[in-house]
């Protein structure tokens, strides 16, 4: 690359382009989205009916109240009045941070069966278009797999285009805990693909957690696809802005502290994804070890040490991944901030040969699922940094202060 290229003069101009395509946006799609008035959805309906409820007598402990006092009040039922209470509320229950996690699967289980058949309705109902009964059959056929009894469903809620997270392994007896947070355009429908399945949150999740027990066969560890935060749609105004990070970053700080146990947990945060990891990094939880980021287009901070978290914050970009154009900068509240693989950011920088784009990180095979698997069973000797230095392998557990690239 010549001096030309990396002058101020075109840095700035890339950023006066950036910033007016995004202002056309703005003035062509407004702010914020108009929406019609609805009714309650079925997870406020759920949990209104949960706040009026009472088991042998007891009021039922606020939805809302922290995972201890709900880990402590479901410990406090027997077997049966668990169950009840699953059966009479299921959204509420599945969704309930601090409740126990099998029942959070059973309850989610009953849930989706209930929406799938609403959807199975819907897809006979002549008042809906063609277009309409044909999404109402993709769901209710979304809904039947995740329904399957092999898969471990944590949350769930059918409002909108939907939020879901899955646990694969047994997350009750897990010594390392690694979660996966996908970027734009991820909801019930875009959860699991056949076709590049890899690019997808079910995909990242299966694939990470295979490469983590053969990268450490000793090692239980448990994975969750979380996709149950409302990411944008496309790459319009809520991606450039973050919105949507700051919502999803109150529930994944509420996930992380209702975690059962005490072990460390991981998290791989991929594009947008990597915002909203970013903009929840300050008030995650000690027990967050290792914060991996994967074609960021910025984590809303200038610096590593901006994040304000005790975690090792590590970054991979693939050669071929698009997002290297998009300008890192942020101006009044649009764009993400400094480029995390850069030198200036300090963030422990990993290779992620053989990626192939901005969808790749997680393919089998690659460099960027390799480190991701070492790191996530702790194995951080074994990581392949880009720069041979004391940036990337300083304080690693088990290492000197720098080593072998």
């Amino acid at each position: 690359m010549t001096s030309f290229d990396t002058s101020p003069q075109l840095n700035v101009w890339r950023a006066l382009l950036a910033l007016a395509v995004v202002f056309v946006m703005l003035a062509t799609t407004g702010w914020t989205a108009v929406r019609n008035h609805r009714g309650p959805t079925p997870l406020q309906e759920s949990r209104s009916a949960w706040e009026h409820g009472t088991i042998a007598g007891r009021k039922l402990p606020d939805a809302d109240a922290s995972p201890h006092r709900i880990t402590h009040f479901f410990s406090s039922l027997g077997a049966q009045q668990r169950s009840r209470l699953v059966h009479r509320f299921p959204l509420a229950v599945g969704n309930m941070n601090g409740a126990p996690v099998r029942l959070r699967y059973a309850a989610n289980r009953i849930a989706l069966d209930q929406q799938r058949k609403v959807e199975r309705a819907r897809m006979h109902d002549d008042r809906l278009s063609a277009v309409g009964q044909r999404e109402a059959g993709r769901l209710m056929h979304r809904f039947e797999a995740l329904m399957r009894t092999d898969r471990q469903i944590l949350a769930f809620d059918p409002e909108g285009s939907g939020r879901v997270a899955e646990v694969l392994g047994n997350l009750d007896r897990a010594q390392r805990i690694s979660v996966v947070v996908p970027g734009v355009d991820t909801d019930l429908l875009t959860f699991q693909r056949t076709f590049r399945s890899y690019s997808a949150p079910v995909g990242m999740a299966k694939s990470l957690y295979a490469a983590e027990r053969k990268a450490g066969p000793l090692t239980r560890t448990a994975v969750i696809a979380w996709a149950d935060y409302t990411a944008p749609s496309g790459l319009g105004v809520e991606a450039a802005t973050a919105m949507r990070a700051e919502e999803g970053a109150v529930r994944l700080n509420a996930l992380v502290r209702s975690l059962p146990g005490r072990s460390p947990v991981q998290l791989y945060c991929h594009s947008y994804g990597s915002v909203v990891c970013g903009v929840a990094a300050h008030t995650l939880p000690s027990r967050v070890s290792d914060l991996a980021v994967a074609g960021s287009p910025g984590m809303r901070t200038g610096t590593a040490a901006g994040l304000r978290t005790p975690a090792r914050v590590w970054a991979m970009r693939d050669a071929d991944d698009w997002i290297q154009d998009v300008p890192y900068l942020e101006v009044g509240g649009i764009g993400h901030g400094a480029d995390p693989v850069s030198r200036a950011f300090g963030a422990r920088v990993l290779s992620a040969q053989g990626a192939k784009g901005h969808a790749g990180y997680f393919a089998p095979g690659t460099e960027s699922l390799r480190n991701f698997a070492e790191i996530g069973v702790g194995a951080y000797r074994a990581v392949h940094c880009v720069h041979n230095d004391d940036v990337c392998r300083a304080d690693l557990p088990g290492t000197a202060s720098a080593g072998r690239a």
